[in-house]
């Protein structure tokens, strides 16, 4: 039976993995002090796991508070990416939720933007994956700075990530760097923008993003 979530203290919940590494993370959605992080490295049996260690982590109290979840959809690690999204679709079927998703390269976006001061002299650029096989996987990303907010940074997702035989603006194209805690926190204030602008999405139209096959 979907819990029923009162008006005090809601929680937004963040579920995220990467190559390597899965985690969650549940902030109170007026209070940016109250986060709260996991996260661990792949073993063997990650679906029983991933189960456990949810379960773990949050208390069923707080389970009740949450009224939104953001989960990343990829890329990452194949199975890691599945699981997890089942996961954020099962919890926001039962309670009842917006379910928000962002690309694995969105949530770097920003962090990569600042660090090489790329709003300074241009305004869009590549993140790229480079594959053991054949090619990269590579998204496109725009950065928009608000002059009414005190010129905070924002991002666009121009293009997702998807496959790519070559790289052709190599001068603009940054190397995916994941970083669980920073990309979870990057989760929460995704969906919290969300919420400000009133927007709601469904758990039906969540999917991975799968721009290759397991096998690479």
């Amino acid at each position: 039976m979907p819990y029923e979530v009162t008006n005090h203290n809601k929680l937004t919940l963040a579920i995220h993995s990467t190559d390597d590494s899965f985690g969650f993370a549940y902030r109170e959605n007026k209070n940016s002090l109250s986060e709260n992080f996991f996260t661990k490295k792949f073993e063997k049996d990650l679906c029983n796991n991933l189960i456990v260690d949810f379960s773990n982590f949050i208390t069923k109290e707080n389970l009740k508070r949450i009224n939104k979840i953001s989960v990343s959809i990829g890329p990452s690690n194949f199975n890691a990416s599945r699981q997890i999204i089942v996961l954020a679709r099962t919890l926001a079927q039962q309670i009842n939720c917006s379910l928000d998703s962002f690309s694995s390269f969105e949530l770097m976006a920003k962090r990569i933007a600042t660090q090489n001061n790329i709003y300074i002299d241009k305004n869009s650029f590549w993140i790229f994956k480079k594959l053991k096989r054949r090619g990269y996987i590579a998204g496109k990303y725009e950065v928009c700075i608000s002059e009414k907010a005190n010129k905070n940074i924002t991002i666009k997702e121009k293009i997702i990530p998807k496959i790519f035989e070559e790289l052709t603006d190599t001068e603009s194209s940054y190397q995916a760097e994941y970083s669980d805690i920073e990309d979870l926190k990057e989760l929460l204030n995704l969906s919290n923008k969300n919420s400000q602008h009133s927007s709601s999405n469904t758990w039906e139209k969540v999917l991975p993003l799968y721009p290759i096959s397991p096998i690479n």
